[in-house]
């Protein structure tokens, strides 16, 4: 038997929703040619590599980001169809599910990933009645606004589907996202991406992930409505997206967007795919003094196991 496989969907209620993940455990031996080749042949958004078969560091490494002082910490890789990525959202929930479902002593409450972009703690908590894993993203840091015209022409859109009360901005909690706010879900689900329009405007820039999102989900129950497109790694669009609603949530607040200095909010993604998706939002300033810098930012979703096996 080589390393064992779990095949996990994130950010689901339900089996064959959210979005999909394969973890390959024990990998530290894998080359990351192998570890690439296989994120292709499978397809999946992402595909993590568990680097240990061996014991977890338990030691914190304080300098890299919050964590809790009880977690095991667990060396993770990241890999899209076409490139290995610092930081991904749903890969990092799914993969803590692996963790402490099949790999840590116990159940453990908490672990923590250390991914590229440094450590990333997870932890479980109850959220309507289910259980839901959180993590805590990095500091989340505000880029370049955006022209809206180049951004409509990327989507396909009129320039007046933006809502030009709020700017397009590229944000990043670890891996940075161009977000673009519309003013209706109309818009919304008329995207259509035009790949050069798109090549022209993340081209010579390092955020190539773009989040279009709208107040206007199809669930009353739910806050905002989101489509997230990534061609450049090979992810034409994402079911959900972890990373990029968490640059969302950091938008959210530092545009006060609704009037407020934090966030609580559910997203929905995924539902022109046939893969509907709830993501759980919570963000806020951490003194409340309008420092935009000591925001703090989690994402919550809820992970069903699909399959086990090996790779041969």
């Amino acid at each position: 038997m080589r390393q064992p496989l779990h095949l996990v969907d994130v950010f689901a209620r339900e089996r064959y929703a959210g979005n999909q993940l394969a973890v390959v455990t024990d990998a530290a031996d894998l080359a990351d040619d192998e570890m690439q080749a296989f994120a292709a042949e499978i397809g999946f958004s992402e595909t993590t590599y568990v680097e240990t078969d061996a014991e977890p560091n338990a030691e914190p490494n304080t300098e890299t980001g919050p964590r809790s002082d009880d977690a095991d910490t667990w060396p993770v890789r990241i890999f899209t169809p076409e490139a290995e990525v610092p930081f991904a959202g749903h890969p990092t929930l799914g993969t803590a599910h692996v963790i402490r479902e099949h790999l840590a002593d116990g159940t453990p409450e908490a672990v923590v990933l250390d991914l590229d972009v440094g450590e990333v703690p997870v932890e479980v908590r109850e959220r309507d009645g289910r259980e839901t894993l959180w993590m805590t993203q990095q500091p989340p840091t505000f880029g370049d606004d955006l022209a809206g015209d180049d951004l409509a022409a990327v989507l396909g859109l009129d320039p007046s589907d933006l809502d030009d009360d709020y700017p397009t901005q590229v944000v990043s909690t670890g891996l940075p996202t161009v977000v673009v706010p519309l003013e209706h879900r109309a818009a919304l689900e008329a995207i259509d991406v035009d790949r050069a329009a798109y090549d022209d405007v993340t081209g010579d820039r390092e955020a190539k992930n773009i989040l279009a999102f709208c107040p206007d989900p199809r669930d009353e129950a739910n806050d905002f409505a989101v489509r997230v497109f990534a061609p450049y790694y090979g992810v034409p669009e994402d079911p959900a997206t972890g990373s990029s609603n968490g640059c969302l949530a950091a938008y959210l607040v530092r545009h006060r967007y609704r009037d407020e200095a934090a966030v609580d909010a559910r997203v929905e993604q995924g539902y022109e795919m046939g893969r509907p998706s709830l993501v759980h939002l919570r963000a806020w300033e951490r003194d409340g003094s309008g420092d935009t810098e000591g925001i703090t930012v989690e994402v919550g979703g809820a992970v069903e196991a699909v399959a086990r096996g090996n790779l041969v």
